[in-house]
């Protein structure tokens, strides 16, 4: 698995995390400093979800949300 770099930030409300792909073959994962822990957990395994199925070479955004929330 490529290398990730985790950032807790604030972020807009309602949103609970964001991954960007760097040019080296990384990943930044940006989690909002404003939910809990466990809301924190929750939103890395999501974030790493769409890392782990290769969801960034993918296009159609709804069948990728829909596959992760399964």
């Amino acid at each position: 698995m490529a290398e990730v770099y985790v950032y807790f930030v604030p972020l807009p409300d309602g949103v609970k995390e964001a991954v960007t792909p760097c040019a080296d073959g990384a990943y930044t994962i940006y989690i909002s400093n404003k939910l809990t822990y466990e809301a924190r957990m929750l939103a890395y395994g999501h974030a790493l979800h769409h890392i782990e199925c290769g969801d960034f070479e993918k296009s159609d955004v709804q069948a990728i949300e829909a596959e992760a929330h399964r």
